[in-house]
Protein backbone atom coordinates (compact mmCIF):
# COMPACT_ATOMS: atom_id res chain seq x y z
CA UNK A 1 0.00 0.00 0.00
CA UNK A 2 1.33 3.36 -0.98
CA UNK A 3 2.48 5.35 1.73
CA UNK A 4 1.40 9.31 3.01
CA UNK A 5 5.32 9.96 1.85
CA UNK A 6 5.46 8.20 -1.39
CA UNK A 7 1.95 9.88 -2.03
CA UNK A 8 2.50 13.54 -1.45
CA UNK A 9 6.03 13.13 -3.55
CA UNK A 10 3.90 11.22 -5.86
CA UNK A 11 1.32 14.40 -6.55
CA UNK A 12 4.32 17.03 -6.22
CA UNK A 13 6.46 15.92 -9.33
CA UNK A 14 3.17 15.71 -11.08
CA UNK A 15 1.69 18.93 -10.38
CA UNK A 16 5.09 20.51 -11.65
CA UNK A 17 4.91 18.33 -14.75
CA UNK A 18 0.89 19.44 -14.87
CA UNK A 19 2.39 23.08 -14.59
CA UNK A 20 5.40 22.88 -16.44
CA UNK A 21 7.53 24.26 -13.77
CA UNK A 22 11.29 22.77 -13.30
CA UNK A 23 11.27 20.62 -10.30
CA UNK A 24 13.79 23.01 -8.52
CA UNK A 25 14.62 22.67 -4.92
CA UNK A 26 12.63 25.61 -4.26
CA UNK A 27 9.71 25.02 -6.29
CA UNK A 28 9.53 21.58 -5.25
CA UNK A 29 9.64 22.05 -1.45
CA UNK A 30 6.50 24.69 -2.60
CA UNK A 31 4.29 22.12 -3.93
CA UNK A 32 6.22 19.29 -1.52
CA UNK A 33 4.74 21.24 1.48
CA UNK A 34 1.42 22.41 -0.46
CA UNK A 35 0.35 18.37 -0.75
CA UNK A 36 2.00 17.75 2.85
CA UNK A 37 -0.73 20.31 4.39
CA UNK A 38 -3.80 18.57 2.00
CA UNK A 39 -2.78 15.22 3.31
CA UNK A 40 -2.28 16.22 6.97
CA UNK A 41 1.33 15.27 6.82
CA UNK A 42 3.66 16.92 9.22
CA UNK A 43 7.55 17.43 7.67
CA UNK A 44 10.22 18.99 9.85
CA UNK A 45 10.87 21.74 7.77
CA UNK A 46 7.41 23.02 6.24
CA UNK A 47 6.43 22.90 10.12
CA UNK A 48 9.57 24.85 10.64
CA UNK A 49 8.89 27.45 8.47
CA UNK A 50 5.20 28.11 9.52
CA UNK A 51 6.86 28.41 13.05
CA UNK A 52 9.11 31.16 11.67
CA UNK A 53 6.23 33.02 10.17
CA UNK A 54 3.74 33.22 13.23
CA UNK A 55 7.00 34.92 14.62
CA UNK A 56 6.92 37.85 11.97
CA UNK A 57 4.69 41.04 12.12
CA UNK A 58 1.64 41.25 11.17
CA UNK A 59 2.32 43.29 8.09
CA UNK A 60 4.86 40.81 6.79
CA UNK A 61 2.58 37.51 7.45
CA UNK A 62 0.12 39.39 5.41
CA UNK A 63 2.59 40.09 2.89
CA UNK A 64 3.80 36.64 3.05
CA UNK A 65 0.24 34.93 2.42
CA UNK A 66 -0.89 37.91 -0.69
CA UNK A 67 2.25 36.60 -2.33
CA UNK A 68 1.79 32.97 -1.83
CA UNK A 69 5.10 32.17 0.10
CA UNK A 70 5.54 29.01 1.79
CA UNK A 71 9.79 28.58 0.53
CA UNK A 72 12.47 30.34 2.82
CA UNK A 73 13.90 31.68 -0.38
CA UNK A 74 11.10 33.30 -1.11
CA UNK A 75 10.98 34.80 2.19
CA UNK A 76 14.13 36.70 1.91
CA UNK A 77 13.03 39.76 0.01
CA UNK A 78 10.07 41.00 2.50
CA UNK A 79 13.31 40.05 5.72
CA UNK A 80 15.83 42.43 3.94
CA UNK A 81 13.06 45.21 3.70
CA UNK A 82 13.12 45.24 7.76
CA UNK A 83 14.48 48.23 9.46
CA UNK A 84 18.51 48.15 10.04
CA UNK A 85 19.21 47.80 13.92
CA UNK A 86 21.46 50.76 13.86
CA UNK A 87 18.48 52.77 12.46
CA UNK A 88 16.19 50.46 14.89
CA UNK A 89 18.56 52.16 17.61
CA UNK A 90 17.93 55.79 16.02
CA UNK A 91 14.45 55.09 16.45
CA UNK A 92 14.61 53.90 20.18
CA UNK A 93 16.18 56.67 21.19
CA UNK A 94 14.30 59.34 19.13
CA UNK A 95 11.22 58.21 21.09
CA UNK A 96 12.97 58.02 24.69
CA UNK A 97 12.99 61.90 23.95
CA UNK A 98 9.80 62.33 22.70
CA UNK A 99 8.36 61.32 26.07
CA UNK A 100 10.46 63.21 28.46
CA UNK A 101 8.28 66.27 29.00
CA UNK A 102 9.43 69.45 27.79
CA UNK A 103 7.92 71.92 30.54
CA UNK A 104 6.89 69.52 33.28
CA UNK A 105 9.70 67.22 34.51
CA UNK A 106 7.54 65.08 36.46
CA UNK A 107 8.32 61.60 35.03
CA UNK A 108 6.44 58.94 36.91
CA UNK A 109 8.82 55.19 37.26
CA UNK A 110 6.33 53.81 35.12
CA UNK A 111 7.54 55.52 31.89
CA UNK A 112 11.11 55.62 33.10
CA UNK A 113 10.98 51.91 32.63
CA UNK A 114 9.09 51.41 29.58
CA UNK A 115 11.74 53.94 27.75
CA UNK A 116 14.57 52.02 29.04
CA UNK A 117 12.79 48.74 27.83
CA UNK A 118 12.34 50.30 24.67
CA UNK A 119 16.30 51.33 24.71
CA UNK A 120 17.34 47.84 25.59
CA UNK A 121 15.24 46.21 23.38
CA UNK A 122 14.49 48.48 20.47
CA UNK A 123 12.60 45.26 18.30
CA UNK A 124 10.00 45.90 20.46
CA UNK A 125 8.55 49.06 18.59
CA UNK A 126 7.05 47.02 15.94
CA UNK A 127 5.03 45.19 18.29
CA UNK A 128 0.98 46.55 17.95
CA UNK A 129 0.93 46.77 21.94
CA UNK A 130 3.95 48.44 22.07
CA UNK A 131 2.98 51.16 19.88
CA UNK A 132 0.19 51.74 21.37
CA UNK A 133 1.81 52.24 24.83
CA UNK A 134 4.07 54.24 22.96
CA UNK A 135 1.17 56.76 21.94
CA UNK A 136 -0.13 56.79 25.33
CA UNK A 137 3.07 57.92 26.67
CA UNK A 138 3.22 60.49 23.76
CA UNK A 139 -0.20 61.71 24.96
CA UNK A 140 0.78 61.82 28.15
CA UNK A 141 3.97 63.94 28.08
CA UNK A 142 1.52 66.47 25.75
CA UNK A 143 -0.82 66.53 28.62
CA UNK A 144 1.82 67.21 31.55
CA UNK A 145 3.17 70.64 29.31
CA UNK A 146 -0.28 71.49 28.87
CA UNK A 147 -1.10 71.40 32.51
CA UNK A 148 2.18 73.08 33.75
CA UNK A 149 1.58 76.58 31.36
CA UNK A 150 -2.09 76.43 32.07
CA UNK A 151 -1.09 76.62 35.90
CA UNK A 152 1.40 78.80 35.66
CA UNK A 153 -0.30 81.39 33.70
CA UNK A 154 -3.26 81.25 36.03
CA UNK A 155 -1.14 82.57 39.08
CA UNK A 156 -0.07 85.63 36.43
CA UNK A 157 -3.78 86.41 35.37
CA UNK A 158 -4.81 85.91 39.10
CA UNK A 159 -2.33 89.04 40.47
CA UNK A 160 -3.00 91.40 37.14
CA UNK A 161 -6.59 90.53 38.28
CA UNK A 162 -6.29 91.45 42.15
CA UNK A 163 -3.69 94.70 40.83
CA UNK A 164 -6.36 95.81 38.59
CA UNK A 165 -9.05 95.83 41.13
CA UNK A 166 -7.13 97.57 44.15
CA UNK A 167 -6.32 100.40 41.76
CA UNK A 168 -10.00 100.36 40.37
CA UNK A 169 -10.91 101.16 44.15
CA UNK A 170 -8.50 103.44 45.08
CA UNK A 171 -9.65 105.93 41.67
CA UNK A 172 -13.53 105.48 42.86
CA UNK A 173 -12.60 106.55 46.49
CA UNK A 174 -11.21 109.65 45.21
CA UNK A 175 -13.37 110.40 42.56
CA UNK A 176 -16.41 110.38 45.59
CA UNK A 177 -14.03 112.77 48.11
CA UNK A 178 -13.28 115.28 45.47
CA UNK A 179 -17.04 115.37 44.26
CA UNK A 180 -17.91 116.17 47.49
CA UNK A 181 -15.46 118.93 47.79
CA UNK A 182 -15.67 120.31 44.38
CA UNK A 183 -20.28 120.24 45.91
CA UNK A 184 -19.08 122.77 48.84
CA UNK A 185 -16.36 124.88 46.84
CA UNK A 186 -20.00 125.93 45.11
CA UNK A 187 -21.79 127.06 47.79
CA UNK A 188 -18.96 128.61 49.26
CA UNK A 189 -18.82 130.88 46.14
CA UNK A 190 -22.89 131.32 46.42
CA UNK A 191 -22.16 132.50 49.67
CA UNK A 192 -23.14 136.58 50.28
CA UNK A 193 -20.20 137.99 51.88
CA UNK A 194 -21.67 140.93 52.28
CA UNK A 195 -24.56 140.49 54.27
CA UNK A 196 -23.48 136.96 56.40
CA UNK A 197 -25.65 134.61 57.84
CA UNK A 198 -24.31 132.52 61.24
CA UNK A 199 -27.00 129.69 59.91
CA UNK A 200 -25.67 129.64 56.65
CA UNK A 201 -21.95 129.51 58.54
CA UNK A 202 -22.83 126.96 60.55
CA UNK A 203 -24.67 124.94 57.89
CA UNK A 204 -21.44 125.65 56.03
CA UNK A 205 -19.00 124.02 58.41
CA UNK A 206 -21.05 121.02 59.03
CA UNK A 207 -20.72 120.13 55.57
CA UNK A 208 -16.87 121.24 55.58
CA UNK A 209 -16.46 118.66 58.49
CA UNK A 210 -18.60 116.09 57.39
CA UNK A 211 -17.35 116.18 53.73
CA UNK A 212 -13.53 116.22 55.84
CA UNK A 213 -14.74 112.78 58.16
CA UNK A 214 -15.87 111.27 54.63
CA UNK A 215 -12.84 111.86 52.50
CA UNK A 216 -11.12 110.42 55.68
CA UNK A 217 -13.16 107.22 56.25
CA UNK A 218 -12.50 106.44 52.47
CA UNK A 219 -9.19 107.70 52.45
CA UNK A 220 -8.62 104.52 55.72
CA UNK A 221 -10.65 101.89 53.78
CA UNK A 222 -8.74 102.66 50.50
CA UNK A 223 -5.91 102.16 52.69
CA UNK A 224 -6.86 99.37 54.30
CA UNK A 225 -7.71 97.71 51.20
CA UNK A 226 -4.20 98.27 49.55
CA UNK A 227 -2.77 97.61 52.37
CA UNK A 228 -4.36 94.13 52.80
CA UNK A 229 -3.91 93.91 48.42
CA UNK A 230 -0.19 94.76 48.65
CA UNK A 231 0.42 91.25 51.47
CA UNK A 232 -1.68 89.77 48.59
CA UNK A 233 0.31 91.24 45.89
CA UNK A 234 3.25 90.15 47.33
CA UNK A 235 2.03 86.47 47.98
CA UNK A 236 2.42 86.47 43.98
CA UNK A 237 5.04 87.98 43.35
CA UNK A 238 6.93 85.06 45.23
CA UNK A 239 5.20 82.93 43.18
CA UNK A 240 5.81 84.48 39.85
CA UNK A 241 9.71 84.68 41.16
CA UNK A 242 9.27 81.32 41.63
CA UNK A 243 7.80 80.65 38.93
CA UNK A 244 10.41 82.07 36.90
CA UNK A 245 12.97 80.39 38.60
CA UNK A 246 11.32 77.08 37.74
CA UNK A 247 10.51 77.99 33.82
CA UNK A 248 14.66 79.48 34.34
CA UNK A 249 15.26 75.53 35.25
CA UNK A 250 12.97 73.88 33.29
CA UNK A 251 15.00 75.77 30.62
CA UNK A 252 18.50 74.95 31.81
CA UNK A 253 16.82 70.79 32.11
CA UNK A 254 15.57 71.01 28.10
CA UNK A 255 19.16 72.16 27.47
CA UNK A 256 21.08 69.49 29.73
CA UNK A 257 20.74 66.27 30.06
CA UNK A 258 19.32 64.82 33.26
CA UNK A 259 21.94 62.41 33.94
CA UNK A 260 25.17 63.44 32.11
CA UNK A 261 25.09 67.11 32.94
CA UNK A 262 26.30 67.98 28.87
CA UNK A 263 23.84 69.33 26.51
CA UNK A 264 21.05 67.12 25.02
CA UNK A 265 20.65 66.61 21.64
CA UNK A 266 18.43 69.53 20.84
CA UNK A 267 20.63 71.92 22.41
CA UNK A 268 23.37 70.50 21.00
CA UNK A 269 21.67 70.69 17.11
CA UNK A 270 20.71 74.48 18.12
CA UNK A 271 24.77 75.02 18.90
CA UNK A 272 25.84 73.49 16.01
CA UNK A 273 24.16 75.94 13.68
CA UNK A 274 25.94 78.99 15.74
CA UNK A 275 29.50 77.74 15.20
CA UNK A 276 28.37 76.61 11.72
CA UNK A 277 27.80 80.41 11.22
CA UNK A 278 30.93 81.43 12.48
CA UNK A 279 32.62 78.88 10.35
CA UNK A 280 31.00 80.20 7.08
CA UNK A 281 31.72 83.98 8.37
CA UNK A 282 35.08 83.48 9.97
CA UNK A 283 36.05 80.03 8.26
CA UNK A 284 36.91 79.03 11.96
CA UNK A 285 38.13 75.83 11.92
CA UNK A 286 37.03 72.74 14.01
CA UNK A 287 36.65 69.22 14.19
CA UNK A 288 33.70 66.82 15.36
CA UNK A 289 35.05 63.93 17.76
CA UNK A 290 32.83 61.13 17.66
CA UNK A 291 32.95 58.94 21.26
CA UNK A 292 31.37 55.68 21.94
CA UNK A 293 31.93 53.23 24.97
CA UNK A 294 32.81 50.15 24.04
CA UNK A 295 31.21 47.31 25.03
CA UNK A 296 28.70 49.44 26.73
CA UNK A 297 25.55 46.82 26.89
CA UNK A 298 27.86 44.30 28.49
CA UNK A 299 28.59 46.62 31.43
CA UNK A 300 24.54 46.96 31.77
CA UNK A 301 23.83 43.21 31.46
CA UNK A 302 26.75 42.65 34.08
CA UNK A 303 26.36 44.91 36.67
CA UNK A 304 23.33 46.73 35.76
CA UNK A 305 21.62 50.11 34.69
CA UNK A 306 22.99 52.06 37.68
CA UNK A 307 25.63 50.73 37.23
CA UNK A 308 25.79 52.03 33.59
CA UNK A 309 24.32 54.80 34.59
CA UNK A 310 27.62 56.05 37.10
CA UNK A 311 29.59 54.82 34.25
CA UNK A 312 27.91 57.62 31.89
CA UNK A 313 27.93 60.21 34.27
CA UNK A 314 31.69 59.77 34.79
CA UNK A 315 32.78 60.16 31.46
CA UNK A 316 30.41 62.76 30.92
CA UNK A 317 32.05 65.00 33.63
CA UNK A 318 35.68 63.63 31.88
CA UNK A 319 34.44 65.16 28.69
CA UNK A 320 32.93 68.09 30.32
CA UNK A 321 36.01 69.14 32.39
CA UNK A 322 38.88 68.60 29.54
CA UNK A 323 36.70 70.57 27.20
CA UNK A 324 37.09 74.48 26.98
CA UNK A 325 34.17 76.79 27.30
CA UNK A 326 34.49 78.00 23.30
CA UNK A 327 34.18 74.38 22.42
CA UNK A 328 31.41 72.33 22.51
CA UNK A 329 30.02 68.74 24.30
CA UNK A 330 26.80 66.92 24.00
CA UNK A 331 25.56 63.39 24.84
CA UNK A 332 24.46 62.09 21.50
CA UNK A 333 22.38 59.40 22.67
CA UNK A 334 22.66 56.62 24.67
CA UNK A 335 26.52 55.85 25.17
CA UNK A 336 27.71 58.10 22.22
CA UNK A 337 29.01 61.50 22.69
CA UNK A 338 30.01 64.50 20.36
CA UNK A 339 32.62 67.05 20.77
CA UNK A 340 33.01 69.93 18.37
CA UNK A 341 37.17 71.10 19.00
CA UNK A 342 38.11 74.47 17.51
CA UNK A 343 41.71 74.48 16.68
CA UNK A 344 44.72 76.27 14.75
CA UNK A 345 47.38 73.40 14.63
CA UNK A 346 46.90 69.64 14.53
CA UNK A 347 49.26 69.46 17.63
CA UNK A 348 46.32 71.03 19.75
CA UNK A 349 43.95 68.50 18.07
CA UNK A 350 45.81 65.45 18.98
CA UNK A 351 46.95 67.10 22.49
CA UNK A 352 43.24 67.17 23.52
CA UNK A 353 42.16 63.62 22.02
CA UNK A 354 44.90 62.33 24.04
CA UNK A 355 44.59 63.49 27.17
CA UNK A 356 41.22 62.36 27.07
CA UNK A 357 42.26 58.88 26.15
CA UNK A 358 44.99 59.08 28.81
CA UNK A 359 42.31 59.39 31.22
CA UNK A 360 40.16 56.76 30.57
CA UNK A 361 43.40 54.32 30.07
CA UNK A 362 44.72 55.37 33.42
CA UNK A 363 41.84 54.83 36.13
CA UNK A 364 38.94 52.60 36.64
CA UNK A 365 35.56 53.84 37.34
CA UNK A 366 34.01 52.67 41.06
CA UNK A 367 30.69 51.01 41.05
CA UNK A 368 29.67 49.91 45.02
CA UNK A 369 33.63 49.01 45.30
CA UNK A 370 33.94 47.61 41.93
CA UNK A 371 36.54 48.63 39.27
CA UNK A 372 35.25 48.78 36.09
CA UNK A 373 38.00 49.17 33.52
CA UNK A 374 36.71 50.93 30.82
CA UNK A 375 37.98 52.03 26.84
CA UNK A 376 36.34 53.50 24.34
CA UNK A 377 36.18 54.43 20.37
CA UNK A 378 36.34 57.65 18.70
CA UNK A 379 35.90 59.11 14.89
CA UNK A 380 37.18 62.39 14.43
CA UNK A 381 36.49 64.83 10.86
CA UNK A 382 38.05 67.88 10.13
CA UNK A 383 35.16 70.23 9.15
CA UNK A 384 37.22 72.28 6.66
CA UNK A 385 37.57 68.83 4.64
CA UNK A 386 34.11 69.11 3.90
CA UNK A 387 31.23 70.84 2.29
CA UNK A 388 28.90 70.84 4.38
CA UNK A 389 28.48 70.17 8.51
CA UNK A 390 26.45 66.89 7.27
CA UNK A 391 29.07 65.40 5.26
CA UNK A 392 31.62 65.72 8.08
CA UNK A 393 29.64 64.96 10.97
CA UNK A 394 28.88 61.94 9.10
CA UNK A 395 32.08 60.96 8.07
CA UNK A 396 33.21 61.44 11.78
CA UNK A 397 30.79 58.79 12.00
CA UNK A 398 32.23 56.60 9.92
CA UNK A 399 35.57 56.71 11.11
CA UNK A 400 34.02 55.53 14.69
CA UNK A 401 32.25 52.53 12.81
CA UNK A 402 35.45 51.34 11.90
CA UNK A 403 37.38 52.24 14.66
CA UNK A 404 35.17 49.65 16.33
CA UNK A 405 35.54 47.30 13.71
CA UNK A 406 39.51 47.41 14.27
CA UNK A 407 38.91 46.09 17.57
CA UNK A 408 37.46 49.42 19.78
CA UNK A 409 39.83 51.15 22.32
CA UNK A 410 41.32 53.44 19.45
CA UNK A 411 40.49 57.15 18.06
CA UNK A 412 40.88 57.32 14.45
CA UNK A 413 41.25 60.80 12.30
CA UNK A 414 40.28 61.08 8.78
CA UNK A 415 44.00 61.68 7.87
CA UNK A 416 44.79 58.25 8.62
CA UNK A 417 46.41 59.05 12.42
CA UNK A 418 45.31 56.17 15.12
CA UNK A 419 45.63 56.99 18.67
Amino acid sequence: MESKVQKVVKETILSLHEKGIPATPNEYHKEFCKFSKIHNLTVQECELFKKLVSKLSKNEQIEIEKKSITTFEDLIPILLNRVSKDNLNSLAKIFQQSIIPSISIDINEERNKFSIKIGDSPALMFEEDIQKEMQNYITKRFEADKKVVKQKTAEIAKMLTLMGQYFNDAIQSSGSGSENVSNIKSEIQSIDMQTPNIETLTSLQTKLIDAAKSIEDEMNHVGEKLTSGKSEVETLEHQVKRLQEELEKTKEESIKDHLTGLLTRRAYEEAIKKIENTFIRNNTQYAIVFFDIDHFKKINDNYGHEAGDVILSTFAKILGKNTRDLDVVSRYGGEEFVAVVHFNLKRELLKYLKRIKSIIQENNFVYKNQKIHLTFSAGVSIRNNHSSYDSTIQKADMLLYEAKEAGRDRIILEDGTVI
